[in-house]
């Protein structure tokens, strides 16, 4: 199977998935007669071509699996005692949203704690798999693999409740999506393109649901002005840091977009952890170098945010920003409080951040040992090379 064949396949799946839970209810049932129709469209399409509506063709496939499946009266019983899912009343707003964003919210459901919301959508929606689910959370892959299987069953026959509850959870799984498309856990590639461009188009059907949602536009702009840089992060398969990035072959129109979006919801406040983080992604867009961005700034937004949403991946961004703003020791001293913090513990970036503010001290035996440390930890092949690279210098 081609590259472009495999690249629509994965787009339609979400889209082919909604419809049939739209239509049908039964998530599980769905999914599966999905992953057939996929398999047949891999096998067919190479060889007699696309068809004409590849959406529609999926989802007839998708359908006649269903319906063989239902034909077996063990699966009509089970049908019977099922509670079916009706679709959303004409006045509810996600009506006018494609099946993708309704299988968002679905996978999103009240009855589901919110790690369990976000892995599921992540499975059902990003696409990604058990493994990289589990490393967004940082838990063990089998942990992850039951939470998904616990969730499914829990939404079995579930309705549809007010999205406005979900909103949190879907903003979420949005930003899981985005930092996995935009810096891929594994493999060769840097970046997932699709999934981050995905990210990007349900956040902007969100934020047109939810207008006057400070962290629905706040998250949005966060993708616009991160997004901004993917050209110049990569060369030659090699990870190029922020402050080696050539900025004039940066995105200036997204990165216009975001700053507007920042703008125009600040003075509405409170800010959330989305609006900082997307506050912050302005700042350093809009300098000219790295050198003379604002980290004053920049260091009190992540105090800010270390205190509304506290996270050890704030804390890291925190530590490099102290060191830019009062030295390389202090932002040690500021990443010294993680040593002890499970949720980072063997996590390839402690020792990546370490070594980068051992680099800037003069420590350079002490950071050569953290970088090859964090390159044998990464399962990012572009990632590992650039750490394999500063470890040398």
């Amino acid at each position: 199977m081609n590259s472009e064949i495999e690249d629509l396949l994965r787009s339609l799946a979400p889209q082919v998935l909604g419809t049939l839970v739209r239509r049908y209810g039964q998530f599980e049932a769905c999914e599966d007669a999905v992953q057939e129709a996929l398999l047949a469209a891999s096998v067919q399409w190479p060889e007699q071509g696309l068809p004409n509506r590849p959406a529609g063709w999926l989802v007839t496939v998708a359908d006649r699996r269903l319906t063989d499946h239902w034909r077996s009266e063990a699966a009509r019983r089970e049908r019977e005692l099922s509670v079916g899912m009706q679709p959303p009343p004409d006045d509810d707003p996600s009506r006018h949203v494609d099946d993708t964003l309704r299988l968002l919210f679905l996978c999103c459901h009240p009855k589901l704690s919110v790690p369990s919301q976000v892995a599921l959508t992540l499975r059902a929606v990003g696409g990604l798999t058990t493994a990289q689910i589990a490393h967004a959370f940082l838990v063990p892959e089998a942990t992850m693999a039951q939470r998904i299987s616990r969730a499914k069953q829990t939404i079995k026959g579930a309705g549809f409740p007010d999205g406005a509850e979900r909103l949190p959870a879907v903003l979420q799984v949005l930003y899981l999506i985005f930092n996995e498309g935009y810096t891929a856990t594994c493999g060769p590639d840097l970046q997932r393109v699709e999934l981050a461009a995905e990210a990007i188009r349900l956040a902007r059907e969100v934020h047109r649901l939810r207008p006057d949602d400070g962290e629905a536009a706040g998250l949005l702009a966060l993708m616009l002005l991160t997004d901004a840089r993917r050209v110049t992060r990569s060369a030659d398969g090699v990870l190029v840091p922020l402050a080696e990035q050539d900025r004039s072959l940066w995105d200036r129109a997204r990165i216009e977009e975001g700053v507007a979006l920042v703008s125009a919801t600040l003075p509405r406040g409170p800010a959330g952890p989305y609006l900082l983080q997307a506050t912050i992604a302005a700042i350093h867009d809009e300098a000219p170098s790295t050198k003379e961005t604002d980290w004053a700034e920049v260091l009190i937004l992540y105090k800010i945010l270390d205190r509304t949403a506290p996270n050890p991946m704030v804390t890291l961004n925190r530590a490099i920003a102290t060191a830019m703003v009062h030295g390389p020791a202090e932002g040690l001293a500021l990443l010294a409080t993680l040593d002890d913090d499970k949720r980072v513990a063997g996590h390839y970036r402690l020792d990546a951040v370490r070594g980068h503010l051992l680099d800037l001290a003069g420590e350079h035996d002490r950071a050569r040992e953290h970088y090859q440390r964090a390159a044998r930890l990464t399962l990012s092949l572009p990632e590992r090379e650039y750490l394999l690279r500063r470890a040398s210098r």
